[in-house]
C-alpha cells in the first residue's frame, strides 16, 4: 500500500496516472497536483469510477518550494513523482529533501531562462570543461548526490524512454549479451502522422530547444559536437519502415558513458520529416525559437513560448495520430571473446495507445515507464540511497513490467547496423 504524489497534469502525467489506477494494489492513493487544478480534477473525475485507487487533487506551483513542501507535508506520500518541466526539477528535490521523501522524474533539469547571469556561468563552463553545449545535462542533480545519501533517499532520474528504458536496454545487454559493449546507437522512430502541417509530440518549448541545438556524441572518451542535424541517416524500422533519422545530443549518453565505462562510442538518432524540418528552419530563422524576451506592443513576451501557445497541444494529437513508433538500442560488443551485435527496442501503436488511455504513443511511451520506475521504488525492488539514473538498477524487473503494462521488447540479434 503506497501513497503517492503526482506532480504535472499534462499528456505524459495523463498516461503515467491511467497507468498507476491499473496497479491499484500498489498504487492504493495517488494525488494529482499541478499549477491548474482544473485539469486534475477532470482527469481524477474520469478515472475513479475505473479503480481502486483513492484520487485527490491539489493545486500547486512547482516552481515555489514553499508551497511544495506545504502539500508534501500535508498529503506525507511515499513518493514524489515529478512528471511536470525539467524546468522544475531541482525545485521539487529540494522539496522532496526538506520533506524527507523519495523522488522521481522523466528528463533531466534544464533552465527555463537560458539568459539568467548566475545559470549562465556555470553552463559556460561545461561547455568548456565538457565539450558540450546542450541547455540540458545531469551536474545539476548529480550535485544533490551526498545529500540524498545522506538522507536516506532515492532519487530516480529519467524513467521515460529515452532516457529511461534505453538505459535499461543497456543494462540488459550488459547483463545478459555482453562482457564489454563496444558501441551503442539508440534510435527514436515516430513513424505517426497526425495530419498538420507542423505540431510537436510532446511540449514544444522542450522539443524545439533539442532539435535545433548542436548534436553532439561520445567517443573514444570524449564529446564530439557537431552543428544541428548535420548527420543524417536512413534506416529500416521495423512494423515502421524506411525513415531518415538525424544525431541529437541525448542526455542518456552521458550517463551511459559515465556508467558503461567502456564503451567506444554512444550515439543517439531521432527520425524527422521534411516538413517538420522545413517548418523548424523557417520558425528558427525568424527568431521564433529564441529563448529571450521581446517587447511586443508593451507587453513582454518570450517567442518559443508565444509560438507554442499557437501550436497544437500535444496532448490533443491522440485522436487524429495514426501509425506507430519503434524505439530501441543496437549494440556491438564482445561476448566470450567472440564479437557479436543486438538490438533490443519496443514497437508501440499510436491508436492502440489512445483506445487504452487517450494519448498518442509518444506519451505513452514516457507515461508508461515513468510508473514502472515508480513501481521499482514502491517495490523494493531498486532501492539505493542517492541520486541514479536507470541503467544503475537491475533491468530486469523494470523490464518485465513494461512487458506486462504496455511497452513489451522485441529483439533482433542479427540487425542491420548504423554506418
Amino acid at each position: 500500500m503506497s501513497k503517492v504524489l503526482i506532480i504535472g497534469c499534462g499528456g505524459v502525467a495523463s498516461v503515467a496516472i491511467h497507468k498507476c489506477c491499473q496497479v491499484s494494489q500498489v498504487f492504493t492513493d495517488i494525488c494529482i497536483a499541478s499549477r491548474t487544478k482544473s485539469k486534475c480534477d477532470a482527469l481524477a473525475a474520469k478515472l475513479a469510477p475505473t479503480t481502486a485507487t483513492r484520487i485527490t487533487t491539489a493545486q500547486v506551483d512547482a516552481d515555489d518550494v514553499n508551497q511544495l513542501c506545504a502539500l508534501i507535508r500535508d498529503y506525507q506520500p511515499d513518493l514524489v513523482m515529478n512528471i511536470a518541466l525539467p524546468y522544475q526539477d531541482l525545485t521539487i528535490m529540494d522539496a522532496c529533501l526538506a520533506c524527507g521523501v523519495n523522488y522521481m522524474d522523466t528528463a533531466n533539469y534544464e533552465p527555463e531562462n537560458t539568459d539568467d547571469p548566475a545559470w549562465r556561468a556555470v553552463y559556460e563552463k561545461r561547455c568548456q570543461e565538457a565539450g558540450f553545449s546542450a541547455y540540458f545535462d545531469y551536474s545539476w542533480q548529480w550535485a544533490y548526490q551526498e545529500k540524498f545519501k545522506a538522507a536516506g533517499l532515492t532519487a530516480l532520474l529519467g524513467s521515460g524512454f529515452d532516457p529511461g528504458v534505453s538505459q535499461a536496454y543497456c543494462a540488459y545487454a550488459k547483463k545478459h549479451i555482453f562482457d564489454t559493449i563496444d558501441t551503442i546507437d539508440i534510435l527514436d522512430c515516430n513513424g505517426g502522422d497526425h495530419g498538420y502541417p507542423f505540431a510537436t509530440n510532446f511540449n514544444p518549448e522542450i522539443n524545439l530547444r533539442e532539435v535545433s541545438a548542436p548534436g553532439s556524441y561520445w567517443e573514444n572518451g570524449r564529446w564530439v559536437e557537431i552543428p544541428p542535424m548535420s548527420i543524417k541517416r536512413a534506416y529500416d524500422f521495423d512494423q515502421v519502415g524506411p525513415k531518415d533519422m538525424y544525431l541529437l545530443h541525448h542526455e542518456e549518453i552521458e550517463s551511459l558513458a559515465k556508467n558503461i565505462p567502456e564503451v567506444k562510442r554512444i550515439r543517439f538518432f531521432m527520425t524527422f520529416g521534411q516538413s517538420y524540418l522545413t517548418h523548424m528552419r523557417c520558425l528558427e530563422n525568424v527568431g521564433m525559437l529564441s529563448t529571450t524576451p521581446i517587447q511586443f506592443e508593451g507587453h513582454e513576451i518570450v517567442p518559443i513560448q508565444f509560438l507554442k501557445a499557437l501550436l497544437p497541444d500535444p496532448s490533443s494529437l491522440g485522436p487524429r495520430t495514426k501509425g506507430k513508433t519503434n524505439i530501441g538500442c543496437i549494440f556491438t560488443g564482445k561476448k566470450d571473446g567472440v564479437e557479436k551485435t543486438y538490438y533490443i527496442y519496443n514497437v508501440c501503436d499510436h491508436q492502440q495507445c489512445y483506445q487504452e488511455v487517450g494519448s498518442q504513443a509518444v506519451a505513452y511511451t514516457t507515461g508508461v515507464p515513468a510508473m514502472c520506475g515508480a513501481l521499482m521504488l514502491l517495490t523494493g525492488k531498486w532501492s539505493a540511497p542517492g541520486v541514479h539514473t536507470v541503467e544503475e538498477f537491475d533491468p530486469d524487473p523494470y523490464l518485465d513490467a513494461l512487458d506486462r503494462y504496455g511497452l513489451p521488447r522485441k529483439e533482433n540479434y542479427n540487425p542491420v547496423l548504423v554506418d
